[in-house]
């Protein structure tokens, strides 16, 4: 199963999983101090649903000739928008920190979102093969990007779930420029969603809450700039070496959502610089390895396949890291492979899976 993937990928792959487990049950001990049915119920997703099934999911997607997703695309992103519906309807709808971003199905809650920015992947990346030299063209090129954008951007921004459209954005874009768009029309299209972006700053307060605080972390210490504050404090007093394995004391009282979009907070804490470094230098070596594979594949689908998925992966996790550390507006973004979230990790999986499978016809010089 593994004698023709690219190894140096699968091995980071691996070691980004297993470290993301480690730290996660290590930031979800701030939750066994409050609420030990919680702690119990956060570990199971992650374990079962996350790593279990995502490992099933990994091993699934692998074994599958990764040309048939293109087939399945469209029916996959018709189906991702219907379950992303969804969320719209009060009694399946569950609401967390003001937003309904998440459906409760039973005993099982997941994110849709999650399912939408896999899909619309795939799609572009089969839309984007197909009209090839034609995306320069306003009818191939500008007209579906719009379109895509436009059906994600209703859907999500109502929930509200900003991050997710800025992700599937930046995602599409970058699969755009490999496949053609000259480099004027990328900078046309940052332009516009820039004002589109600073649009929905100005009307929509929580938003201008984040801008603020990122601009003047004290401006709301006890609010909008609480989570900000803390994780600073965290990062600040792991110093050089960290405080050791287990050993952080922000993720007891301090943090909000530890094992969550703050958790980078926590290995702040308890690995110091040297343990953030070689988080954040594993993350940019998974990514280049990914683009490098995607430079040696020669078919068009599987190259933009991977420069999405890589794209995604990178600039969510780049996201979680920058606002944490204050270089960036907080936006709520998980760590990838590390926060809570049993959907998104098995997704990641099967994506890191896909990423692999394209590597056995990469002419990577092995």
């Amino acid at each position: 199963m593994f004698a023709k993937v690219d190894k140096v990928f699968l091995v980071l792959t691996t070691i980004l999983t297993i470290l993301g487990i480690i730290i996660f049950i290590s930031a979800s001990m701030g939750i066994l101090a409050k609420n030990e049915a919680k702690f119990w119920g956060v570990i199971t997703n992650q374990l079962l649903l996350g790593l279990g099934c995502g490992t099933i999911l990994f091993i699934i997607v692998l074994k599958t000739q990764y040309q048939k997703w293109k087939n399945l695309a469209f029916f996959i992103l018709i189906g991702s928008i219907m379950v992303t519906l969804l969320v719209y309807i009060p009694s399946l709808a569950l609401s967390h920190g003001g937003a309904n971003r998440w459906v409760s199905l039973g005993p099982v809650s997941f994110q849709p979102a999650e399912f939408l920015k896999i899909a619309v992947v795939l799609y572009m990346a089969g839309w984007l093969s197909w009209v090839k030299g034609r995306v320069n063209t306003i009818r191939y090129g500008l007209l579906p990007f719009l379109a895509i954008t436009g059906v994600c951007a209703g859907l999500l921004i109502p929930q509200p779930d900003t991050k997710s459209l800025l992700l599937i954005i930046a995602s599409v874009l970058a699969m755009y420029f490999v496949a053609g768009l000259k480099l004027k029309y990328v900078i046309i299209i940052m332009f516009v969603g820039l004002a589109a972006g600073t649009f929905l700053v100005t009307t929509r307060p929580y938003l201008m809450d984040r801008v603020t605080t990122f601009i003047n972390p004290a401006s709301d210490p006890q609010g909008s700039s609480y989570q900000l504050k803390q994780s600073l404090i965290a990062i600040g007093s792991g110093g050089i070496f960290g405080r050791g394995p287990g050993q952080s004391i922000q993720k007891f009282s301090y943090l909000p959502e530890p094992q969550g979009d703050s958790v980078f907070a926590v290995v702040g804490e308890e690995f110091g610089f040297i343990g953030t470094s070689i988080l954040i230098f594993l993350f940019i070596s998974f990514a280049m390895r990914g683009y490098r594979i995607a430079s040696k594949t020669p078919d068009l689908f599987g190259k933009l396949l991977i420069v999405g998925f890589i794209t995604l992966i990178i600039i969510q996790s780049l996201m979680n890291i920058a606002s944490i550390i204050g270089l960036f507006p907080l936006t709520g973004v998980p760590l990838v492979f590390v926060s809570h979230g049993g959907t998104a990790l098995a997704l990641s999986l099967g994506i890191t899976a896909l990423v692999l499978s394209i590597s056995k016809t990469a002419q990577m010089g092995r």
